[in-house]
C-alpha cells in the first residue's frame, strides 16, 4: 500500500508517498479501507521532527481516519465488513489501508461524506474533553476560544453553543471572525489588534469567562488567569507559543481558579474508549440531527499533501484540512 511519510526532517516539501506492507490486524482491530485523512498539528510537528512521539509510534503521518470496514479482528463484536468508521489512530492514517482500535471506533454520521468524517474525531474528542470534561462549563456559563476558526475551535465553539453557553473567541483578521460569528460565537476579538484580556472583560461586564480552551500555552498563561471569571477553569491543548510561562500565584488562589490541559494520542485505549462512548452519546446526535457539523477547509487529493501542509503552515484555513485517499485500485 502507499503511505505518507516525512523522508526527513523538514518542511512540506520533505513529504512523500512510499510503499509500504499493509498492516498486520490485531485481535482487537478493525482493519480500513481508508477514504480520507484528516491534517493536524501534531503531523506538522512530527514531519518538522520536534514532535514527541509515544514509544512504537509509526513514522507514517495521519492521527484520523474514514473509511470501510474490511477485516475485524477475532476478538471484535459489534462491527462487520463494510461498516462505515472514523476514528483516531496512533499515527497510520495517511496510507490507504490502517488498522482502528474497535474500542475506540465510531460510525460514520447519516449524511455525513468521507471528508467530513476524517475531520471529526480529533477535533471534536479534544472539544468536548476539555470544554465539558475538564472544563465543566455549564449550560448557562460562558467560554473563550483561543483560534476560534481553527478545527477544534470550531467544534468547541458549536458544541459550547448547542449546550446554551454563551462563546467567545479571539481570531487573526475579520474573514475568521465573521466565519466564527456565523456559527454562533457572542463575539469574536481580533488578537493582532485588541487585547483579548480587556474585551472579555467588558463583553462580561467585569466578570472574565468561566473557562477558556487555550493552543498557545505559556505567553498567555497569566493572561488567561486575568480573563477568567472567579472559579474559573483554564484547559491548556497547546504550546504554539512555548512551553513556559509565569502566573502570580495569589492571583490564581483569590479567583480559585482550576488549571488544567491534556494531550489525546499518549492515553491508552481504556482512556480514550471512555471518551468516545461519552462524544457518541452526546454528540453524535446533534451530528445526526445536523445541529452542529466539522468545518471544511478544504479537502486535497492525498498527492497534493505537500499542498495540504503548506496551506496549515501559513494558518489562512479556517477548520479542517483533508486529505482524500486515492484508493481506486480497491474500488
Amino acid at each position: 500500500m502507499r503511505v505518507v511519510v516525512a523522508a526527513r526532517p523538514g518542511g512540506p516539501e520533505v513529504l512523500e508517498l512510499r510503499e509500504r506492507p499493509e498492516p498486520v490486524i490485531g485481535p482487537e482491530d478493525l482493519l480500513v479501507c481508508v477514504r480520507a485523512s484528516a491534517l493536524n498539528r501534531a503531523d506538522m510537528n512530527q514531519r518538522k521532527g520536534t514532535y514527541d512521539l509515544p514509544p512504537g509510534s509509526t513514522d507514517v503521518l495521519g492521527l484520523e481516519v474514514s473509511g470501510e470496514v474490511v477485516a475485524r479482528g477475532a476478538d471484535v463484536s459489534g462491527w462487520s465488513v463494510g461498516d462505515r468508521v472514523c476514528g483516531i489512530v496512533p499515527g497510520g492514517g495517511h496510507a490507504e489501508f490502517a488498522t482502528l482500535d474497535a474500542a475506540i471506533a465510531l460510525p460514520v454520521p447519516a449524511g455525513l461524506s468521507w471528508a467530513e468524517a476524517a475531520a471529526l474525531p480529533e477535533a471534536f474528542l479534544t472539544a468536548y474533553d476539555n470544554v465539558f470534561v475538564r472544563g465543566r462549563l455549564g449550560q448557562s456559563e460562558s467560554l473563550l476560544v483561543h483560534g476560534g476558526a481553527s478545527g477544534v475551535g470550531t467544534a468547541a465553539l458549536q458544541l459550547a453553543r448547542r449546550h446554551g453557553a454563551d462563546v467567545y473567541v479571539t481570531c487573526g483578521d475579520s474573514r475568521k471572525s465573521q466565519a466564527c460569528l456565523a456559527l454562533g460565537a457572542t463575539a469574536a476579538v481580533n488578537y493582532r489588534t485588541e487585547d483579548f484580556v480587556e474585551r472579555v472583560r467588558d463583553l462580561t461586564g467585569g466578570r472574565g469567562v468561566d473557562v477558556i480552551l487555550d493552543h498557545i500555552g505559556g505567553p498567555y498563561l497569566q493572561r488567561n488567569l486575568d480573563a477568567l471569571a472567579l472559579d474559573g477553569r483554564l484547559s491548556i491543548i497547546g504550546t504554539m507559543g512555548g512551553k513556559l510561562g509565569e502566573v502570580d500565584a495569589a492571583r490564581l488562589m483569590s479567583k480559585r481558579a482550576w488549571l488544567t490541559g491534556s494531550r489525546l494520542r499518549p492515553r491508552t485505549i481504556a482512556e480514550k474508549a471512555r471518551l468516545v462512548e461519552a462524544v457518541r452519546r452526546h454528540v453524535w446526535p446533534w451530528l445526526e440531527a445536523g445541529e452542529v457539523r466539522p468545518i471544511i477547509d478544504s479537502v486535497l487529493p492525498w498527492e497534493q499533501v505537500v499542498d495540504a501542509h503548506t496551506r496549515m503552515e501559513s494558518g489562512e484555513h479556517i477548520g479542517k484540512i483533508v486529505l482524500s485517499i486515492n484508493q481506486s485500485a480497491h474500488g
